[in-house]
């Protein structure tokens, strides 16, 4: 389109859908020839032309048939190579060619949430609703980050429990005799400074769901005695003679590679095929681009403070669809919540963005993150692999091996000097082959 919004030239794409020739739309205002649901268009047009920005609108337009058709609107100046505006280029991407959206419109919203255009992670939520009308145990597998709670929580507000509690237990936060006493409670006087009963979280997720975050954590005493309560449907509270049935349903996640903790003797392999009668893996978010952008409007509009969604211009999408988040979906939130706060609400720009995201490699991405940790064992490992051009897996494995050197082969001290759950430091030691 020309700077008045006149149409200059359509492809055969444009042509098809609005119904119009090349010839026809030529000269033509644009709200006679896209009849959409940005009309005036001049109100989405203008700021493009003074802010030189892109920007991105989803709407919808009434195609050549009168059909309404969700489109996604992208606005691009055009200068010539001295600078001068010359008008802008308008891009229309059908929605309905979105698989995902195709699926929320035609199906009940038993996995709304799920953003995403991958395989993979379309067949996460199909599986969704299949699992919730079973009362049969699931196994979560994914890295940290991709979401693993909250498709558990999906599965149990699908379910016919859903009126009853959601009761989540991190199985690496708490140390051993802690976690027993809170899995299962005890009665006043089993042990010193137990001067009440306790209900334990077995009993307060009666009828509900119980879900075991990191379940790799959990030492092997107390997978003895998971194992125990979900092959007799009871238990006891430490202390009490009287036995209690289990009524929960048990999900578990882990970012964990279970099965060669099954290898190492590491995991009970009669618990691990106990939690594995139903599977889920969530592909982390690098194996699955493509719904970067899907999930950076998600976010736009989650964040957003006011009735307007910021915009994100085209420096800032780039950057975030070339990163490879090894926090996954919860680090991209994070970015663009960081964004949206110092941009107050406004157009996002590279500035607004985090600064280890800007700058140099993933390596370098990765030693800044480090620079802002006023943790001295990063700061260390930072500093000996300076000047030696290493990539970022060599400083990752230098790392671990000093981390481990320094606790004498003792792993839980190692995750807490790297400051990691000790699920991460397991899976990290069997990437570098440790």
């Amino acid at each position: 389109m020309d700077s008045n919004l006149d149409v200059s030239r359509m492809n055969h794409l444009a042509e098809a859908l609005t119904g119009r020739s090349n010839d026809e739309a030529t000269g033509i205002h644009a709200d006679y020839i896209l009849r959409s649901s940005l009309h005036p268009f001049r109100d989405h047009f203008e700021p493009v032309l003074k802010d030189r920005q892109t920007a991105v609108h989803e709407g919808n337009i009434l195609d050549r048939n009168r059909k309404i058709v969700p489109i996604r609107f992208t606005i691009s100046r055009i200068e010539s190579h001295k600078g001068k505006q010359l008008g802008a280029m308008v891009v229309l991407e059908d929605l309905t060619l979105a698989p995902y959206l195709q699926e929320s419109l035609s199906r009940p919203d038993t996995f709304d949430g799920i953003v995403s255009l991958n395989p993979r992670m379309q067949d996460v939520g199909e599986q969704i609703s299949v699992f919730a009308a079973t009362d049969a145990s699931v196994l979560i597998e994914g890295e940290t980050g991709t979401g693993k709670g909250y498709v558990a929580e999906k599965i149990h507000q699908a379910s016919k429990r859903s009126g009853y509690p959601f009761i989540k237990v991190n199985c690496g936060a708490l140390p051993e005799q802690l976690l027993e006493s809170e899995l299962f409670g005890h009665v006043r006087g089993a042990f010193p400074g137990a001067d009440h009963n306790k209900p334990g979280m077995f009993r307060l997720a009666d009828r509900g769901t119980i879900f075991f975050t990191e379940i790799g954590d959990l030492p092997q005493p107390l997978q003895v005695k998971l194992l125990t309560v979900l092959d007799d449907g009871e238990f006891f509270a430490i202390g009490s003679t009287r036995k209690v049935a289990m009524t929960a349903r048990i999900i578990a996640a882990t970012s964990m590679d279970l099965k060669g903790m099954v290898r190492e003797g590491l995991f009970r392999e009669d618990l691990y095929y106990r939690l594995n009668v139903l599977r889920l893996d969530i592909p982390p978010l690098r194996e699955r681009a493509e719904d970067i952008p899907l999930l950076v409007d998600y976010f736009l509009k989650t964040f957003s403070p006011g009735a307007l969604t910021p915009r994100i211009d085209r420096s800032s999408l780039d950057i975030l669809k070339e990163f490879t988040y090894p926090g996954n979906v919860r680090e991209l939130r994070n970015i663009l919540e960081h964004a949206i706060t110092l941009s107050h609400g406004d157009t996002i720009k590279t500035e607004h963005l985090p600064e280890y995201l800007l700058h140099g490699s993933e390596a370098e991405r990765y030693a800044s993150i480090w620079r802002a940790s006023s943790d001295p064992q990063r700061r260390q490992a930072e500093e000996g692999s300076r000047g030696r051009d290493m990539k970022w897996d060599d400083v990752e494995k230098e790392m671990i091996i000093e981390a481990l050197r320094k606790s004498r082969g003792k792993r839980s001290e190692a995750a807490k000097m790297l400051g990691w759950a000790r699920s991460t430091l397991y899976r990290k030691l069997k990437y570098h082959e440790l």
